[in-house]
């Protein structure tokens, strides 16, 4: 993976990762936009990304369709529905 490419586009269906995933997430990540405790409610929710940025370095953020806060991309995953 090169910087600022994003595994998702906007428009993409994706799941956003478990609730242990997610926890562990936050208790490892120290950086920017850390994991507010309101979005582990969304663990396992499968959402539309609405828009995809990129912090300073290549991190990849996105913002998902009527779910709050900025998304790591290792907090969410394809949602392949087959």
């Amino acid at each position: 993976m090169t910087a600022y490419q994003a595994l998702f586009d906007a428009g993409a269906l994706v799941r956003i990762r478990s609730l242990g995933a997610l926890q562990e997430f936050r208790s490892s990540w120290k950086l920017h936009h850390p994991l507010a405790e309101e979005q582990l409610d969304f663990a396992g929710r499968i959402a539309t990304v609405a828009a995809v940025g990129f912090y300073h370095g290549g991190d990849v953020l996105y913002t998902l369709k009527d779910v709050p806060g900025i998304w790591h991309e290792g907090c969410i995953e394809s949602a392949d529905l087959s």
